[in-house]
């Protein structure tokens, strides 16, 4: 056996793409999965105790925002690999929203060669659609395919003109990769900082239409329809798109949808206080679309859940609202935001809340991970179901602290990753 082999003992080994949920022994060897069983004879690997711990395929987070190349002081490549890595995710795609955009085979290439220089989780870039992000020509996506792009966004900006968005589907269609969908409709929610509605009117800001969501996904799955392209849908957030992709998918369309944990767990009161770390696109939403994805999430609906993991300085988010950027950190706090409300509420059992953070995502992307089968990329994390501590933005390994958990209580942790066979982060003794 190599020195490097690790064999994790006693967890709970909880594997939906296999079925698997039971009490064992697992066993990583060369960088893969070697053996699975109730019991793995010693073999001289190091040992894990895992008793009272689950054992899972490395999470995956499908929508996160590395800052790097521009916006370094914020986030870098590496700097959210430790973040990730903390969080419990083995892998993570990152936006092509940076400064230049990820819209060439040279960016692309970029973001790997810096991933591997921090050599800690897996980070696979997504291309942009359009060149610069600007909506109006298509990037050179054929030339991103084969630099390694796993899917093509514009996120933080939905593709206004129908004419082009037709094209990119027709594109993509060559080689199988998502069209990730940030759904807003610039002509119906274009100025605003909020959720449109009654709350945004009695605190005197301008409101995000809701409406623009449900425009921009409705003509997109006419286009779907007729190019018969993978489509995603990044951050849900209303009813109505819910019930559009629960629609599409009922007619046998191969569409998919993530959702991020605030637009579980906060609505747009919380905007009340002009906290800037509430401020966030697509912006909080109400109780009933909340419920609505809370509903689609079970029903299976809504595929991925994400952390749309947005840094940004403390200069910028102690603006006034109406000038603080969009967006909050999310890597370090989503796990046990999901048990929060999916778990304790009995809504999601752990092998569907594992099959939502790492089998989907990795179907959505095409990444041939998120399994512990025999052979398998040995990409593990271990999860303290009972562990209780304090977010503490403050301590943090992102660059960044504009997250809106900052002091909730919650439960459960990431406490060892594994990423390629190797330990890549331990939860330090006594931290909470």
């Amino acid at each position: 056996m190599a020195d490097t082999d690790i064999l994790i003992r006693g967890g709970r080994i909880i594997d939906p793409a296999n079925g698997v949920d039971r009490t064992g022994d697992l066993l990583l060897s060369d960088g893969k999965v070697a053996c699975v069983d109730t019991r793995v004879a010693e073999t001289g690997a190091r040992v894990i105790e895992a008793a009272g711990l689950i054992v899972c395929p490395g999470l995956i987070d499908i929508h996160v925002h590395f800052r790097e190349p521009g916006d370094e002081n914020e986030e870098t490549i590496a700097t959210g690999s430790e973040a990730a890595v903390a969080g419990g995710f083995t892998s993570v795609a990152c936006m092509p929203n940076t400064n230049p955009a990820l819209d060439d085979e040279a960016s692309i290439e970029f973001v790997y060669r810096h991933a591997s220089r921090a050599n800690l989780c897996n980070v696979y870039p997504i291309g942009a659609v359009t060149k610069g992000r600007q909506g109006k020509e298509l990037a050179e996506m054929g030339q991103m395919d084969r630099a390694g792009a796993v899917g093509f966004s514009d996120d933080g900006c939905g593709i206004a003109c129908t004419g082009l968005m037709y094209r990119a589907l027709q594109y993509v269609r060559m080689f199988d990769k998502p069209i990730m969908q940030h759904a807003e409709d610039p002509d119906v929610t274009s100025g605003g900082v909020m959720n449109g509605g009654q709350t945004a009117l009695r605190l005197g800001l301008p409101g995000i239409n809701p409406i623009g969501e449900e425009l921009m996904i409705q003509r997109d799955l006419t286009l779907v329809k007729e190019t018969g392209a993978r489509y995603h849908v990044c951050h849900i957030s209303t009813a109505a798109a819910v019930e559009l992709v629960r629609q599409a998918k009922a007619a046998g369309m191969p569409v998919t949808a993530e959702v991020a944990p605030h637009h579980l767990l906060l609505t747009e009161d919380n905007c009340a206080t002009f906290d800037t770390n509430f401020k966030m696109s697509p912006p909080l939403r109400t109780s009933a679309d909340v419920e609505a994805c809370l509903a689609g999430l079970a029903e299976g609906t809504i595929d991925c859940l994400a952390t749309d993991h947005a840094p940004h300085g403390v200069q910028e988010k102690e603006l006034e609202f109406l000038s603080a950027p969009f967006g909050i950190i999310g890597l370090e706090s989503a796990l046990p935001l999901y048990l929060k409300v999916l778990l304790t509420t009995g809504l999601l059992d752990w092998p569907s809340l594992i099959d939502r953070m790492a089998v989907r995502p990795a179907r959505v992307l095409r990444l041939g991970k998120g399994t512990l089968s025999v052979g398998a990329d040995a990409d593990v994390t271990l999860i303290d179901p009972d562990i209780e501590w304090t977010i503490d933005a403050r301590g943090f390994k992102s660059k960044s602290r504009n997250c809106p958990f900052d002091g909730w209580k919650v439960r459960g942790r990431a406490v060892t990753t594994i990423v390629g066979g190797q330990i890549k982060y331990q939860l330090e003794p006594g931290a909470d």
